[in-house]
């Protein structure tokens, strides 16, 4: 059946998935048990995912991936944007945060220079949102891939069902379905300014770990949510890994998450396709962006534009970049202490990650399934299609909004998030005393924030 579109959907979660308290007289899903007090996060992540029936032209993750160049069209999403001054000691500068607004007059109120539908705030504006709210909406902070920012096409065809969901709700009272979203921009990217010598790092958790201080003190009634694609995607489980137990999200989603950067990376590497279009692909991306921000990245930091010149492939740039940036004696020490994949056991929150087989960036053979099994607050989502952040219907849709979005609004509106119990699983536990492992135990020293 697949050379006809439908890819199969397979989930990993262990058999004591974690337990989700329900709202009163909100029935989670239609399944016999549906009057009970709780759901599995296991039955909740099922009853949010429909089949998944793809274009059956594209009918290989290459054309699915590369499909992406093709289909541009996206919902269109309004942003306002503010300038964040880091409050991390070594993580210096700014960062750009695009807030979803209303629609506006673009002709009036657009910056050219921003990517499109994207303006500033006033100051006035944003001094009134910083006042804050003893509002109930829930909150989405978004992180892109690679190189990408708000703009990106599959990040908006995710937000716009929640939108959507808000206008149609019947409750005009019901906050529930009333999402405030926000997308944390990467240093330099979506064409805002650089102003320290540091551009994405795989494990740059600090700019969302300060948005959701930002909003959890602001708006201290709103549930957090978080939402990463691709390198975003690694960041999001790096960070919520990091954050263990008392991270300021009720819960989290992940997709097209690359989990093993050096497995990724090797794999690419060792395919003509791989090394050829997508490492290529990707090193004239981010070698770009180092050389739009040249004045910058001279003038705080002591790369080497010569050498960064010379890049052609992915890996190069992370070699000439990342690695005199961080310390990292080689790239693949780089891939090793920023991969994610051992962050999975230390989630203490609701987790689902989605992923497909035959992606070529975020290869299957990275996935941690192990990890997936052995976490209850974790529910992996693999379908057999797919692609890169494709998942590409028949008419141009995107199969992977429809899982997120509803997973999301399920949590947000059925889902009694303060009584989910953070502690209700030793997943790191030995049975040797004195014995245990240490998922987040990094190489890399960051000074303190």
């Amino acid at each position: 059946m697949e050379w006809l579109g439908r890819a199969s959907v397979t989930f990993t979660h262990p058999e004591d998935a974690l337990e989700l308290p329900r709202k009163a007289a909100k029935p989670v899903s239609d399944s016999p048990d549906s009057s009970a007090s709780t759901v599995s996060l296991a039955q909740l992540c099922r009853d949010s995912t429909p089949t998944c029936q793809l274009n059956p032209l594209l009918f290989n993750g290459h054309l699915q991936t590369m499909w992406t160049a093709v289909a541009k069209s996206a919902p269109a999403i309004h942003y306002r944007r503010h300038i964040f001054q880091s409050v991390h000691d070594t993580y210096e500068g700014t960062f750009a945060v695009d807030f979803v607004v209303p629609p506006y007059d673009e002709t009036e109120h657009a910056d050219p220079v921003l990517p499109p539908r994207t303006a500033y705030f006033s100051d006035a504006d944003f001094a009134e949102l910083d006042k804050g709210s003893d509002d109930k909406r829930p909150m989405l902070l978004v992180l892109h891939g690679l190189s990408g920012g708000s703009y990106e096409v599959y990040l908006r065809h995710c937000l716009e069902p929640l939108l959507k969901k808000a206008a149609e709700a019947e409750d005009a009272d019901d906050e529930s379905a009333d999402w405030a979203i926000a997308v944390v921009n990467a240093r330099g990217c979506a064409n805002s300014e650089l102003t320290s010598g540091v551009l994405f790092n795989a494990r740059a958790t600090w700019d969302v770990r300060q948005v959701a201080a930002w909003a959890k003190e602001k708006f201290p009634n709103r549930p957090l949510f978080g939402l990463g694609f691709s390198l975003g995607a690694n960041i999001m489980t790096n960070y919520v890994g990091e954050e263990g137990a008392a991270c300021p999200l009720s819960a989290a989603v992940v997709v097209g998450n690359p989990f093993d950067l050096q497995v990724s990376n090797k794999l690419l590497q060792s395919t003509i396709i791989g090394r050829n279009i997508y490492e290529v692909f990707m090193g004239s991306n981010v070698k770009k962006l180092a050389f739009k921000h040249r004045e910058a990245l001279e003038k705080y930091s002591t790369l080497d534009f010569d050498r960064i010149g010379k890049v052609r492939y992915l890996y190069e740039f992370d070699r000439a970049v990342q690695c005199p940036t961080w310390g990292y004696p080689t790239e693949e020490a780089y891939y090793r202490d920023a991969s994610s994949s051992d962050s999975v056991l230390a989630i203490r929150i609701p987790f689902l990650a989605l992923q497909a087989k035959d992606d070529p960036i975020a290869v299957e053979a990275g996935i941690p399934y192990g990890e997936f099994a052995l976490n209850p607050y974790t529910v992996l989502c693999v379908t057999s299609m797919g692609g890169h952040l494709s998942w590409f219907e028949t008419g141009g849709g995107r199969w992977h909004a429809k899982p997120v979005s509803a997973f999301l609004h399920k949590l947000a509106t059925e889902i009694d998030l303060k009584a989910v119990k953070r502690d209700q699983f030793d997943v790191n536990s030995n049975q040797r005393p004195g014995v245990g492992y240490q998922p987040m135990q990094r190489k890399m020293h960051i000074g303190k924030d």
